[in-house]
Formats: C-alpha cells, structure tokens, sequence
C-alpha cells in the first residue's frame, strides 16, 4: 500500500486506533496497527506516535509477557470520543426486527434506548470538550508552563484514591502518611489530602513535589467528601477565609466578560451603563489578585475592602521594587 498523506491526514483512522486500543486490556502492538489498517510499518508507527502526542495517558505497558512493545491507557477517558452513528443504530434496529427470539428482541430494545440515550448526553457533553477534539484533528495545541510528573505518580495516586488507601511519601524533605481525596488540575496539580498528624482539616500539596510515593495497606474514610462542591470553595487551588468578591468591569471588554467563566459560583450582570458586574463567593485572595491583575486598569474591585485594601498594599510594593 502507498503511504503518501501527511501526519494527520487520517483523523478518523487516529480516533478509531485509540478506540482499539482503549478496548483492549493488554494494550496493541505496531503488529496490531499493521494489520488493522493495511498499514506499512512506518506509517503504524506514525499513528502511535501522533496518539501518544495526543493522549498523554497512553503508557507503555509492563506487565505483558511476550516480546512486543505494547502501549494502552493509564485510564480510560476517551469515551467522549467515542460514538454511535445513526446507521449503526438502525443495523441493531433491523436485527431486532428480524430475530424470533422474543427475549433478545426485547434485550436489543434496551439496548438501543440505552445508545439513544447516550447520544443526547454526549452531545451536550461534547461542547465542553471541544478543545480535545481540536487537539485530536490537530487544528490547536495546549501550550502552557507544566511542571514534568512521572506517570507512576498519577497511577498510584489514582490507585489510591480509587481504593480508599493511604499513602506515604516524602513531601518537603519529610515523610508523610496521606488521605488522597482527589487532584486540582491549573497551571501546576495539587493533590487534596488529609494529613492525620496534622488533624482532620485538608491541605493541598504539589504534585510534582511528591517523592517516593508508596500505596500501603490502611484504609481510610472519605466521609462525606465531594471533589466537585469542594472546588466551589476556592478561587483557583487556595483554600481559606471565605470572601465574597465583586468587581466591575469596563464597557470596552463587556462581551469578554460576559463570556468568560470567573468561579462556578459567578453571578454576572451587564448593567445599564455598559459596564459589567460579576459576584462570586470563594477563598484564595492571592490567586484572585493575581487574576484582577491579568485584566489591567479594566476592573475594578468594588468588595470587599479588605481585598482592595491588600491590591493596592501588592502593587505598591511591586512599583516600589522595580521603579
């Protein structure tokens, strides 16, 4: 077969490699790609290599006892790009008209209910995840500052958290016993834990701080944690006092305001002077201050006080050191 097309010429190819390989435990093989795609060796290894580009949870696995290289998810969360096509589900509709088997229509039946369901889910979820897609079909790229972390950090924090087990680790020079909550994904990863010999309150720790990590034996209570409304709670990954933040923005970058997300908790107005107000409740003050900033002498903050009053006290000893 002649292999003329560029990189990523082949997305629906790319999207259904990582499909295969996602339902196969063990993970695929070049072997695999070759005589899946009637592909020559260096065009299979072109499309792992653009999937290991593009899903950076694709590791290289051990734990298979034969002589070939096999890579496969660390997890399985590509299910968003995963889809029913209208003809797949009418073929299960024709089986389901011709079977006898009064049982395995009724079982089709559901079957099928279940898929349509699943399309209407996915494609609400499917705006929230347009940025992937863009990345697959390689028409955008993330670039950011990111910390390295070893992907047997992620998969034994994961581990653990999954299974309610405790963790120990070194953590500024000391070692620690943790309870893993969950993780914080910003410009760096936070884990969310409880540190017994701290108390029972949670702190944050870096990711890529963490040092020999290993999962033991003691299981621990979660309680009533939920990740989710946790986050609510702080402006970015600072947990704290409480503040309930209000600024106002100016005319000229309204329709940006408006469409952009502050804080899951948000309430933004566009008032009769152009002029955008956006409240919300969270902790965090540094970070908060740190977001005002990015939008210049556009923003005011019109409450608290207490945070206009340590703005001013920030950007006075900023100009002060660098004037």
């Amino acid at each position: 077969m002649t292999d003329n097309k560029p990189r990523y010429s082949r997305v629906s190819d790319i999207i259904d490699l990582a499909t295969f390989m996602s339902s196969r435990i063990q993970g695929i093989t070049i072997k695999d790609i070759i005589e899946r795609y009637n592909v020559s060796r260096r065009t299979a290894e072109r499309m792992r290599d653009s999937l290991l580009n593009i899903f950076p949870q694709i590791i290289e696995l051990d734990e298979v006892n034969d002589t070939q290289k096999h890579w496969g998810f660390a997890d399985y969360s590509i299910k968003e790009l995963i889809s029913f096509t209208p003809k797949e589900i009418a073929n299960l509709g024709i089986l389901q008209n011709r079977t006898t088997n009064k049982e395995l229509k009724v079982e089709l039946g559901k079957t099928i209910d279940k898929i349509k369901s699943l399309q209407i889910k996915k494609q609400n979820s499917m705006q929230n995840n347009i940025e992937i897609i863009m990345q697959t079909e390689g028409y955008a790229i993330r670039q950011m500052p990111q910390y390295h972390i070893d992907n047997d950090i992620i998969l034994k924090i994961r581990e653990a958290i999954k299974s309610n087990l405790k963790v120990k680790c070194i953590y500024h020079e000391k070692e620690r016993k943790l309870e893993p909550l969950g993780m914080i994904y910003g410009e760096k990863i936070y884990l969310l834990a409880r540190e017994k010999a701290k108390g029972n309150e949670i702190y944050t720790y870096l990711l890529h701080k963490l040092d020999k990590i290993e999962i033991t034996k003691d299981f621990f209570e979660r309680g009533d944690f939920d990740l989710k409304e946790y986050s609510k709670r702080s402006f970015g990954v600072y947990f704290g006092e409480q503040l309930n933040v209000k600024l106002r923005f100016d005319k000229e970058i309204a329709q940006d305001v408006l469409s952009y997300n502050f804080h899951p908790t948000q309430k933004t107005v566009l008032e009769k002077d152009g002029t955008v107000t956006v409240k919300f409740k969270a902790s965090g003050d540094k970070e908060i201050m740190w977001h005002i900033f990015k939008w210049g002498d556009k923003v005011e903050i019109l409450s608290p006080n207490s945070l206009k009053k340590q703005y001013k006290q920030t950007l006075k000893a900023v100009l002060d050191k660098n004037i």
